[in-house]
């Protein structure tokens, strides 16, 4: 991304997985969440790197990240605030593993799912496996928002997603080069790798209370503007040409 502050990442050495945290004022999520994830994955074959993307922190989110001082942990930290999915787009870039794990930045997502997910993309022999909420732990307004925007993302798009608003996923990194960034990517991502003829799978996954910071997402700034994009993927789904046309 041109507006972050980040080198790019030597290839050689690199590790099986990536995991691309976004974070906007998360102070007191992001070191628990970075020693949850550290933990959970200190024994995965071929080993992990951890990419924490500061969008633009007011609060202390960044000197967070940076006196973590795990050898698998680094920061990436933009100078202006873009939104969530400018600040996974930028985690992509940085990225060096084989595999690109997400997960949001509030400490509800569970790390101790990612080598599962993995585990099962690799046995599927998908491109990628995506999150579906189970008991999720999530206000009434805030579940019947989102299953009345999924019902209607996939009525417009065309495509099958439980629950696009999960941000747990584990995606073959090979396959995000051709996804385009653009505000509500992370939401549509599933459905936008199965446009360019990638393979996706959904599997459960657990879903906790929120205990600390507050919540920066409301039915006005999701459901809403969700379903607007739905339109937009619809466009960009009927003028994409896919990638497995033109690979020999």
């Amino acid at each position: 991304m041109s507006n972050a502050d980040s080198k790019p990442a030597e290839e050689s050495g690199a590790p099986r997985l990536s995991v691309v945290v976004p974070a906007y004022n998360e102070e007191e999520n992001i070191v628990p969440l970075a020693q949850e994830i550290v933990a959970a994955l200190e024994k995965l074959p071929g080993g992990f790197e951890l990419i924490l993307v500061d969008d633009a922190s007011t609060d202390a989110t960044a000197n967070r990240i940076t006196q973590i001082g795990h050898p698998a942990v680094r920061g990436v930290f933009h100078r202006v605030n873009c939104g969530q999915s400018a600040a996974v787009g930028t985690g992509f870039q940085a990225a060096r593993g084989e595999w690109v794990a997400t997960l949001d930045g509030d400490g509800q997502n569970d790390p101790a799912d990612l080598p599962a997910m993995l585990e099962l993309a690799l046995k599927a022999g998908v491109d990628c496996v995506t999150g579906i909420r189970r008991k999720r732990r999530d206000t009434f307004i805030r579940r019947l928002s989102s299953r009345v925007a999924n019902g209607f993302r996939n009525m417009i798009t065309g495509d099958r997603i439980s629950d696009s608003g999960c941000g747990v996923r584990v995606v073959r990194r090979a396959a995000l080069r051709e996804i385009p960034v653009f505000n509500g990517m992370h939401r549509f991502l599933p459905t936008l790798l199965r446009g360019q003829g990638y393979t996706v799978e959904e599997t459960t996954v657990n879903h906790r209370e929120r205990t600390r910071g507050v919540s920066k997402y409301g039915v006005h700034n999701r459901l809403w503007r969700g379903i607007r994009d739905c339109f937009g993927i619809r466009w960009y789904l009927k003028r994409a040409v896919r990638s497995d046309r033109l690979r020999i």
